[in-house]
């Protein structure tokens, strides 16, 4: 009962785009097409994958869950957000800004150890092709995905409780448009470095450790490139990875920029530049970057297309 008696402030101001109040309307159109966009390529995605069997592979099993992670993501985000865009009023309830964080490290999070499980898939296959199939089997696929949702879950159980347990005193305004762990940090009337500490070493087990996993991966799986004696071959296998890469430079880029780094160099503006990236542009190009360049997606998203179209043809 004591933390909710020091819990003066009841609801939190968004100051994201205050900045731009002329453009509010300009943005509002802009994200709402990117958002709409983003569904619409992620459900094309995930359909055809479920709708094409050749498609039933440990790597397009991934994918969709990808696609998933990424629109629940802008959901949980990008609909407060525009809506916020056209209002007077851009609030929203301290449970409401404790259930976004939540919701919103959860989905971040289990999209970090996904990565890594997805990279570890890669290294199966070109490391241990013939095993592949026993290896990455039906049941190995849904344990990894299984142990990154609870890998999420846990980290942001965890810092949620850490972060909405301090009491907030005074200003409610909130130098961001979502409810992200610095700036809601920034407006506790006073918290302890060991609380800051915990927040810190989550960040590095959600990040580093991935990546580490991650690096290992593929040095591992460009030593057994490199002995392939054709370079068609070598270029097919590589390429089979290229895709992942670009992913994993994004979003590790991205999050590492923002939740790595000290303190006392944090800057509103720029977390709401980077954050609008990975919040709203991230999730439209990496399912394309994925999908629609690689040709075994684009013949089985043709057939999906012809047999739902043309189902008599």
């Amino acid at each position: 009962m004591e933390w909710v008696n020091e819990t003066w402030v009841r609801e939190f101001v968004f100051l994201g785009f205050s900045a731009l109040a002329s453009l509010q309307r300009l943005l509002f159109m802009v994200f709402l097409l990117v958002y709409l966009f983003t569904l619409g390529t992620n459900a094309i995605i995930m359909s055809t994958i479920v709708l094409d069997r050749a498609l039933h592979t440990p790597m397009y099993f991934f994918l969709s869950v990808l696609s998933s992670f990424e629109t629940s993501y802008t959901f949980v985000i990008v609909p407060k957000m525009l809506v916020d865009l056209l209002a007077q009023k851009k609030t929203i309830s301290f449970l409401g800004c404790a259930i976004q964080m939540f919701t919103f490290l959860f989905l971040g999070c289990s999209h970090s150890f996904l990565l890594a499980a997805m990279g570890y898939d890669r290294y199966v296959a070109i490391c241990n092709p013939l095993r592949y199939t026993v290896l990455m089997g039906h049941g190995v696929c849904l344990g990894l995905v299984a142990a990154a949702c609870a890998c999420g879950f846990t980290v942001s159980l965890v810092t949620t409780s850490l972060v909405f347990h301090l009491p907030f005193h005074s200003s409610n305004q909130l130098h961001h448009f979502f409810c992200d762990i610095s700036p809601v940090l920034k407006l506790a009337s006073h918290h302890s470095r060991l609380s800051q500490l915990v927040i810190f070493m989550l960040g590095v087990l959600v990040l580093v450790i991935p990546l580490l996993l991650i690096l290992v991966s593929y040095v591992r799986i460009i030593s057994a490139i490199l002995k392939i004696p054709s370079s068609v071959g070598r270029y097919k296998a590589f390429s089979t990875c290229a895709s992942h890469l670009i992913v994993v430079t994004v979003h590790y880029g991205c999050a590492s920029f923002i939740y790595l780094r000290p303190k006392s160099n944090y800057s509103s503006s720029q977390d709401t530049l980077i954050s609008v990236f990975y919040t709203i542009l991230t999730p439209l190009f990496n399912p394309m970057i994925y999908s629609l360049r690689n040709k075994e997606f684009k013949s089985a998203l043709q057939r999906t297309m012809s047999k739902t179209w043309f189902p008599l043809s």
